[in-house]
Protein backbone atom coordinates (compact mmCIF):
# COMPACT_ATOMS: atom_id res chain seq x y z
CA UNK A 1 0.00 0.00 0.00
CA UNK A 2 1.21 3.51 -0.81
CA UNK A 3 -0.31 6.98 -0.52
CA UNK A 4 -0.31 9.79 -3.06
CA UNK A 5 2.10 12.05 -1.15
CA UNK A 6 4.66 9.21 -0.99
CA UNK A 7 4.32 8.52 -4.72
CA UNK A 8 4.97 12.19 -5.45
CA UNK A 9 8.07 12.23 -3.24
CA UNK A 10 9.51 8.92 -4.49
CA UNK A 11 9.07 9.73 -8.17
CA UNK A 12 9.87 13.44 -8.04
CA UNK A 13 6.36 13.66 -9.42
CA UNK A 14 4.22 16.59 -10.42
CA UNK A 15 0.56 16.39 -9.41
CA UNK A 16 -1.45 17.37 -12.49
CA UNK A 17 -4.74 17.33 -10.56
CA UNK A 18 -4.01 19.69 -7.65
CA UNK A 19 -7.39 19.14 -5.98
CA UNK A 20 -6.45 15.50 -5.27
CA UNK A 21 -6.00 14.92 -1.54
CA UNK A 22 -2.42 13.84 -0.62
CA UNK A 23 -3.69 11.00 1.55
CA UNK A 24 -5.33 9.02 -1.29
CA UNK A 25 -4.38 5.37 -0.72
CA UNK A 26 -3.37 2.92 -3.44
CA UNK A 27 -3.49 -0.66 -2.13
CA UNK A 28 -1.83 -2.05 -5.28
CA UNK A 29 0.26 -0.81 -8.20
CA UNK A 30 0.00 -1.95 -11.83
CA UNK A 31 2.29 -0.94 -14.71
CA UNK A 32 1.38 -1.26 -18.38
CA UNK A 33 1.07 0.62 -21.65
CA UNK A 34 -1.56 -1.82 -22.90
CA UNK A 35 -5.00 -0.81 -21.71
CA UNK A 36 -6.32 -4.28 -22.60
CA UNK A 37 -3.93 -5.71 -19.98
CA UNK A 38 -5.10 -3.12 -17.47
CA UNK A 39 -8.73 -4.12 -18.05
CA UNK A 40 -8.03 -7.84 -17.64
CA UNK A 41 -5.38 -7.86 -14.92
CA UNK A 42 -5.28 -4.71 -12.76
CA UNK A 43 -6.98 -4.94 -9.38
CA UNK A 44 -9.57 -2.31 -8.42
CA UNK A 45 -8.06 0.53 -6.43
CA UNK A 46 -4.66 0.18 -8.09
CA UNK A 47 -2.32 2.97 -9.09
CA UNK A 48 -1.49 2.69 -12.80
CA UNK A 49 1.95 3.50 -14.16
CA UNK A 50 1.94 4.04 -17.91
CA UNK A 51 3.63 5.77 -20.80
CA UNK A 52 0.31 6.16 -22.61
CA UNK A 53 -0.97 9.72 -22.14
CA UNK A 54 -4.36 9.97 -23.82
CA UNK A 55 -8.04 9.86 -22.90
CA UNK A 56 -8.11 6.05 -23.15
CA UNK A 57 -6.17 5.91 -19.89
CA UNK A 58 -8.83 7.83 -17.96
CA UNK A 59 -11.64 5.77 -19.53
CA UNK A 60 -9.82 2.53 -18.73
CA UNK A 61 -9.25 3.60 -15.13
CA UNK A 62 -12.93 4.39 -14.79
CA UNK A 63 -14.01 1.00 -16.16
CA UNK A 64 -11.37 -0.95 -14.16
CA UNK A 65 -11.99 1.11 -10.98
CA UNK A 66 -8.37 2.26 -10.67
CA UNK A 67 -7.68 5.19 -8.38
CA UNK A 68 -4.67 7.02 -9.82
CA UNK A 69 -2.26 7.31 -12.76
CA UNK A 70 1.47 8.03 -13.05
CA UNK A 71 2.66 9.04 -16.51
CA UNK A 72 6.30 8.00 -16.90
CA UNK A 73 9.16 9.21 -19.13
CA UNK A 74 8.05 12.84 -19.04
CA UNK A 75 4.75 12.11 -20.81
CA UNK A 76 1.95 14.55 -20.11
CA UNK A 77 -1.70 14.24 -21.06
CA UNK A 78 -3.53 17.01 -22.89
CA UNK A 79 -5.50 19.52 -20.81
CA UNK A 80 -8.84 17.90 -21.77
CA UNK A 81 -7.58 14.57 -20.40
CA UNK A 82 -6.59 16.26 -17.14
CA UNK A 83 -10.04 17.89 -16.93
CA UNK A 84 -11.72 14.54 -17.52
CA UNK A 85 -9.65 12.96 -14.75
CA UNK A 86 -10.48 15.80 -12.37
CA UNK A 87 -14.20 15.29 -13.02
CA UNK A 88 -13.74 11.63 -12.05
CA UNK A 89 -11.58 12.44 -8.98
CA UNK A 90 -8.69 10.54 -10.54
CA UNK A 91 -5.27 11.82 -9.42
CA UNK A 92 -2.76 12.22 -12.26
CA UNK A 93 1.00 12.41 -11.71
CA UNK A 94 3.77 13.08 -14.20
CA UNK A 95 7.36 11.92 -13.67
CA UNK A 96 10.46 12.05 -15.85
CA UNK A 97 11.54 8.63 -14.60
CA UNK A 98 11.43 5.55 -16.77
CA UNK A 99 8.80 2.89 -16.09
CA UNK A 100 11.51 0.63 -14.67
CA UNK A 101 12.90 3.22 -12.27
CA UNK A 102 9.44 4.31 -11.09
CA UNK A 103 8.36 0.71 -10.48
CA UNK A 104 11.63 -0.08 -8.71
CA UNK A 105 11.32 2.88 -6.37
CA UNK A 106 7.72 2.09 -5.49
CA UNK A 107 8.53 -1.61 -4.96
CA UNK A 108 11.47 -0.73 -2.72
CA UNK A 109 9.32 1.63 -0.70
CA UNK A 110 6.56 -0.95 -0.21
CA UNK A 111 8.98 -3.81 0.55
CA UNK A 112 10.85 -1.55 2.96
CA UNK A 113 7.71 -1.03 5.01
CA UNK A 114 7.20 2.53 3.84
CA UNK A 115 10.82 3.65 3.88
CA UNK A 116 12.53 4.78 0.69
CA UNK A 117 15.61 2.90 -0.52
CA UNK A 118 17.57 4.83 -3.14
Amino acid sequence: MIVLKDVLALLDGELLTPASPPEVVFPKVFASDLMSDVLTSAEPGSLLLTGLANSHVVCTCSVADLTGVVFVQGKRPAPDVVSEAQSKNLPLIATKMTMFEACSRIAGFIQGGGHAHR
